[in-house]
């Protein structure tokens, strides 16, 4: 039994079932588990193997179409779009969902789990099934699988990185880009030279390393119930640093950080305070918690808000800001779709520019999301138009085509990432103006969740959209009708995507009074 919970306790990160006491000992290399480089490299790389399993299987579906089922070769175009429009309405359906059982569980680490079992049996369905009806039900289960990954996964970055936003979805783009030009490219070599199940093997090896990664990374806030204490805590710690905001719990001695609301000061320091942290940071010790509004006194004339599930949905999805990055996430995948048959090209002018993804994040952390967002919608108008002029095959036209794509692929990137950070900033903006609403667990997975739902209706929509006009008006009309999509999103980004994020360190007097706007508007 000892054995047995000596694996648990490595695997889970999980305290005895007695409790965290002086003699328990912590998991085995915790620090290294819940660092940030950690917990940042399982997500980008969960990120990574659901765009490399879905690019992967590309070359190899007409192969199971034909061989596998037994279909005709008039029907595989047919059975193919079914089952792109499988998995990219599991995807649609199952984002928010998975984005609300995410914030309803009290670890992002298990809903991940759950997305790799989902994974890995979609895996073994689209190998080795002999029938469409299992075919249909892998690409379900991979868009299930894709859903968690990527709303969970977001959230957990957040968790993470609560300070640099947008650098963290930066992170992102840069797995999303390497997934995209590795694995179509890796797929068809694979399958020209050892054939069909080998490409599968190369998903179930890439699946295992996913699996070794979840299970070795241990959150943050699981990772604190362990620490023990060293040194008296100075208050300059950052959100992200375990090390360094662990070593508050259980010192009285220690000099304690000023209370927040919302990541605000609210002033000196006093008796009364300093005991009202300590027992919130044993709480958070014996439970996990990291709920904002659990670690923090409200400041004088701050109206506290009492936390509903549904309420706090709705007051998120009632904010034109994060309709507006909606939009304008619906837009870039639609823009980003518009041109399935070239996706190679598309994938190579995607890949160079998605590494400055994390610098684009940083200007978003910086300065807000609107400018740099629109900017990119701006760019992407012109570039698209161009596109119209590339009607030879001569390598000059070839030239202008990889010139145009490859700026179109860092315009684009322009556009995504600051939308992505955007999602947490609406989040931080509604706790500060109704503090509490969304509660100790917070709603970032709901958010995220929310924006692969409208990632996932773009691009369905945009293929659909540019193969009906770009096969009846033809390509220079389809270039148009896309330019126009990247418009509208410049168009919504402008007016009414939001100011500068709430960062830690705002002044009191101005959270208070948004506090206050917060309370009029409820009531």
């Amino acid at each position: 039994m000892r054995a047995f919970a000596t694996i648990w306790q490595f695997l889970s990160g999980a305290p005895p079932a007695g409790g965290v006491s002086a003699s328990s000992k912590p998991p085995f290399l915790l620090k290294q588990r819940s660092s940030s480089f950690t917990i940042i490299l399982t997500v980008c790389l969960a990120i990574f193997t659901d765009i490399f399993f879905y690019a992967l299987i590309v070359p190899v579906v007409p192969f199971s179409l034909t061989v596998q089922v037994g279909l005709g070769e008039d029907q595989v175009q047919q059975w193919t779009a079914i089952l792109l429009a499988c998995y990219s309405g599991a995807l649609f359906v199952a984002s928010p969902l998975a984005g609300l059982y995410a914030d309803h569980t009290s670890s992002r680490r298990w809903p991940l789990l759950l997305g790799l079992i989902a994974l890995a049996a979609s895996t073994l369905l689209l190998c080795f099934s002999h029938s469409i009806g299992l075919l249909v039900l892998g690409r379900l289960l991979q868009g299930v699988a894709a859903a968690i990954v990527w709303s969970v996964g977001c959230a957990l970055l957040v968790d993470t990185l609560d300070t640099a936003v947008g650098v963290a979805m930066g992170y992102v783009g840069i797995a999303m880009s390497i997934g995209l030009i590795v694995a179509p490219v890796v797929g068809g070599a694979v399958y020209n030279a050892a054939g069909y199940y080998a490409v599968y093997y190369i998903a179930f090896g890439i699946v295992a390393l996913d699996i070794l990664m979840r299970l070795f990374m241990i959150e943050k806030k699981v990772a604190r119930q362990w620490i023990t204490d060293e040194k008296p805590a100075t208050g300059t710690e950052s959100n992200g640093d375990i090390e360094k905001q662990s070593k508050v719990v259980g010192n009285a001695s220690a000099e304690p950080p000023m209370t927040q609301v919302g990541g605000a000061n609210t002033g000196a320091e006093t008796t009364e305070s300093r005991a009202g942290q300590e027992g919130s940071l044993r709480n958070e010790t014996e439970t996990g918690g990291v709920g904002p509004t659990s670690q923090s006194q409200p400041a004088e004339g701050v109206p506290q808000y009492k936390h509903s599930k549904l309420r706090s949905i709705l007051v998120l999805v009632k904010s034109p800001r994060l309709l507006a990055a909606l939009y304008g996430l619906f837009s870039q995948a639609e823009t980003f779709g518009w041109n399935s048959t070239a996706a190679g090209l598309m994938f190579l002018a995607i890949f160079l520019p998605g590494f400055i993804a994390p610098g684009v994040g940083w200007l978003a952390d910086r300065y807000g999301a609107k400018w740099p967002s629109f900017g990119g919608f701006v760019a992407c108008v012109p570039l698209l138009i161009c596109l119209r002029f590339v009607t030879e095959n001569t390598i000059a036209h070839k030239v202008m085509l990889c010139v145009l794509l490859a700026v179109l692929g860092s315009a684009l990137v322009f556009s995504n990432t600051p939308l992505m950070a955007e999602i947490t900033y609406v989040i931080d903006e509604k706790e500060a103006e109704f503090p509490g609403i969304f509660g100790e667990k917070g709603v970032y997975g709901i958010g995220y969740g929310l924006f692969t739902m409208a990632f996932a209706l773009g691009g369905t929509i945009g293929p659909l959209f540019a193969g009906y006009v770009n096969g009846g008006p033809g390509w220079g009309t389809m270039t148009w009708a896309v330019a126009v999509w990247a418009a509208s999103g410049a168009v919504v980004v402008f007016f009414w995507l939001g100011r500068k994020p709430i960062k830690p360190g705002t002044d009191s007097t101005s959270t208070t009074e948004t506090a206050q706007e917060g309370s009029r508007a409820l009531a």
